[in-house]
């Protein structure tokens, strides 16, 4: 294990049925409240490839992504859920392990040819990054990879997005 993934998941917190019974909760917040920790995966992220804009994905997924765009020199485009965005949106529905939901973008987000990195604090059954990774071709722009603070093997989400770069800070 590498300092870095030591140093992550000694400050995730386990929270065991929620949102709903069954269901384990990786907690990020003591990460977040820790300045080492949260710098040392800011500037990890940000560091993985040269692109032009960050998307990062609501809610927990804003949190990481905003200081990886400002620290990458990129800029920041949010993935809501449905009906958040003021402007002209693509929308994009899937399912995830506990429910399912509509995410969007902005349509006009992207420059045609942007190069795009998704960040997102978890990935899990991968509805939600494929999701996005669709938005953002749609949208006209490339996506170089996705990063995650923390990937959950055991739902499998990587399988679901073949032909894209994951990058998993930790896998639990």
């Amino acid at each position: 294990m590498t300092e870095l993934s030591a140093l992550i998941l000694d400050r995730i917190r386990d929270v065991p049925d929620y949102p709903k019974p069954g269901v384990m909760f990786k907690d990020i917040t003591p990460l977040l409240a820790d300045p080492v920790a949260m710098a040392a995966v800011v500037d990890e992220l940000a560091g993985l490839q040269q692109v032009d804009k960050i998307v990062g994905i609501e809610a927990r997924g804003f949190i990481l992504a905003a200081p990886v765009a400002y620290r990458a020199a990129a800029g920041f485009v949010p993935v809501r859920k449905k009906g958040k965005l003021p402007a002209a949106t693509l929308e994009e529905s899937y399912d995830l392990e506990y429910g399912s939901a509509t995410i969007e973008v902005h349509r006009d987000a992207f420059a045609p040819g942007d190069r795009v990195l998704v960040v997102d604090d978890v990935l899990a059954t991968g509805g939600t990054a494929k999701a996005a990774v669709e938005l953002v071709q749609r949208a006209g722009a490339e996506v170089v990879g996705i990063a995650v603070l923390m990937e959950l093997a055991f739902l499998k989400g990587r399988e679901r997005l073949t032909g894209v770069d994951v990058h998993s800070l930790v896998i639990v």
